[in-house]
């Protein structure tokens, strides 16, 4: 038999194309030009984020096509569409804020959709912005069909009077500019600056810290998540992974084969030794609920307390990602990592190899400094900690990357949303040493648990980044720096202890130790909250108020249904 030829006899496909009562079926495909032969090759959806709302993704589209002549290569019939995005930088400090976190869950829920609906029997998912990456991963694992991740690619940096910049230094510019040390003429210089081509934020923010997971847990082909997306090379990645999937497809590896236990520790890993973003820590308990796998935010926070840092990136460091692919890319990192004990190297990837397998020939780079070896890091400790305590008792996570200072101790000053608090802090009217708290943003209660980056950047801009803390059920961009403490759980909207608190009540971060406490009693508390009444959102129709009546809780991930232990049938298998 030709190799190339794949049985469709248990293939989702065979529903839609095979035998006489198909008939009606494929006159739909031979409408859109397709041969006899392609009707009845595999069919492999190319799902794409692509949207003209930001930059991030406005290179997918063209992208999918290269992915498409891989495809067809390989004798499989692609069949591309797109989902949503939204995009944070657009997003950001507002009330569409609200919308991206749910996003997530939508890409998800929409590729399974279309994938089911149409029956395509392997899936390759690009995606550019920070929701949008774990959002196709989890519609992996999902489904379950033989699949490959692709990144848009990251942005390259802007120059500002000689110094490289990125987004992140545009909203601190905000803060800067509100205390008159940059000018309007500056302000106006810097917006025109800092993004400079198409690609995701160029720093290891959100975006690139899943792009380094996706490699890490072995969807995504080596060296492919880290070239920028104006880089031609980018074609070479798109086109391979159209062929490997039908290479997968051949040999039936599907992606729950790639996504263990042990590959989701190794993908916790890179984003503690990156110093990435903290929705890490959301995000790879969504995609191992897909599978039915238990490792929620305390799991991961214990892989962040053993792993080193070691990539000098912003927003703690000084380099992009640009930097890091052309001293050796993500396999650079993931090499010293695997030599010194911090990943385990017998995981299955999309090569249809072992990590350890594709690291063989990857040679350590001496003539670089934007990684460390993992036996001489930044810091022994990852740039993401874990905390736990009588204030978060379903934990809270912080990103401490190029803090000098990890504890802090001061009283609390309560806000009960992120418009009041950005209010105040532009008005400069909070105080050295207070410990800033804003609540009900959390899943339920934003809902849609908003990120902070423009209250953190404000705050970092006006020179008060290390003189004040803030903690939120909400969530931090992976661009925020300081001492900032996000998805503190339970949330304030189902009774947590961060709804109870009351100005000038004492709060102590240790970020050495993991704890975050308040210095009141248990009987204290349990007082407190016979008092406390739930607190209606502004959402009471549409998508925000159907994604708080099912999600669930930070450390699970903030998912929306029961997962890949819940399942009775896998859709691959249907």
């Amino acid at each position: 038999m030709d190799a190339r030829v794949i049985d469709k006899t248990k293939l989702p496909s065979r529903h839609v194309t095979e035998g006489p009562t198909r008939a009606p079926h494929r006159s739909y495909l031979y409408a859109m030009g397709l041969s006899k032969e392609e009707i009845h090759q595999p069919l492999v959806g190319v799902a794409s984020c692509w949207n003209e709302a930001a930059p991030c993704n406005i290179s997918l589209m063209r992208q999918a096509q290269v992915v498409k002549k891989g495809v067809a290569a390989a004798h499989g019939t692609p069949r591309e569409f797109c989902t949503i995005t939204v995009t944070d930088g657009i997003a950001m400090g507002h009330q569409g804020m609200k919308s991206s976190l749910v996003s997530r869950d939508l890409i998800a829920d929409s590729v399974e959709l279309t994938m089911r609906g149409h029956s395509y029997d392997a899936l390759v998912g690009l995606a550019g912005c920070d929701k949008s990456l774990p959002g196709m991963m989890m519609s992996m694992v999902r489904l379950n069909v033989p699949s490959v991740f692709i990144y848009g690619g990251s942005i390259l940096p802007g120059t500002f009077k000689g110094r490289q910049v990125t987004v992140q230094d545009i909203f601190e510019a905000v803060g800067q500019h509100s205390v008159g040390e940059m000018s309007d003429e500056d302000l106006d210089l810097i917006e025109q600056v800092a993004c400079p081509s198409a690609g995701s934020c160029g720093a290891q923010f959100t975006a690139n810290t899943m792009a380094t997971v996706a490699e890490a847990i072995g969807l995504a082909l080596p060296y492919s998540c880290g070239a920028p997306a104006p880089y031609e090379i980018r074609d070479r990645f798109c086109y391979a992974s159209g062929e490997i999937v039908m290479d997968l497809l051949r040999r039936n590896i599907r992606p729950r084969d790639i996504v263990t236990r042990k590959s989701l520790e190794n993908a916790a890993a890179v984003v503690a030794a990156t110093g990435g973003s903290t929705n890490g820590a959301l995000h790879l308990p969504a995609i191992a609920h897909e599978c039915g796998i238990e490792f929620d935010l305390f799991d991961v926070a214990e892989i962040f307390r053993k792993t080193p840092y070691v990539a000098d990136l912003k927003p703690g460091g000084k380099y992009v990602a640009k930097d890091m692919f052309e001293a050796g890319g993500i396999p650079l990192l993931m090499k010293t990592m695997l030599e010194h004990g911090y990943l385990h190297g017998d995981c299955m990837t999309v090569t249809g190899r072992t990590m350890a397998e594709n690291m063989e020939k990857v040679a350590w780079n001496a003539d670089q400094d934007v990684v460390r070896p993992a036996n001489n890091p930044i810091t022994k400790t990852g740039g993401v900690v874990g905390l736990k305590g009588n204030l978060a008792s379903d934990g809270a996570i912080v990103k401490v990357a190029g803090m000098k200072n990890l504890k802090f101790s001061g009283p609390a000053r309560c806000f009960d949303s992120e418009e009041d608090c950005f209010k105040a802090v532009s008005a400069r009217d909070y105080k050295e040493g207070e410990v800033l708290v804003i609540r009900y943003e959390g899943p339920k209660g934003g809902p849609g648990m908003r990120e902070m980056l423009q209250t953190t950047a404000a705050i970092y801009g006006q020179g008060m980044g290390d003189k004040v803390a803030l903690i939120t059920d909400g969530r931090f961009s992976g661009a925020t720096r300081g001492f900032c403490i996000g998805h503190v759980g339970p949330e304030a909207a189902v009774g947590g202890p961060i709804g109870l608190l009351k100005d000038g009540d004492v709060i102590t971060i240790d970020a050495v130790e993991g704890t975050l406490d308040v210095a009141l009693s248990e009987d204290e508390l349990a007082e407190r909250r016979k008092a406390w009444e739930p607190r209606e959102t502004d959402y009471q129709s549409g998508a925000l108020w159907k994604y708080a009546q099912v999600v669930g809780t930070a450390r699970l991930g903030a998912v929306t249904h029961p997962g890949g232990a819940a399942e009775r049938q896998c859709y691959a298998d249907i």
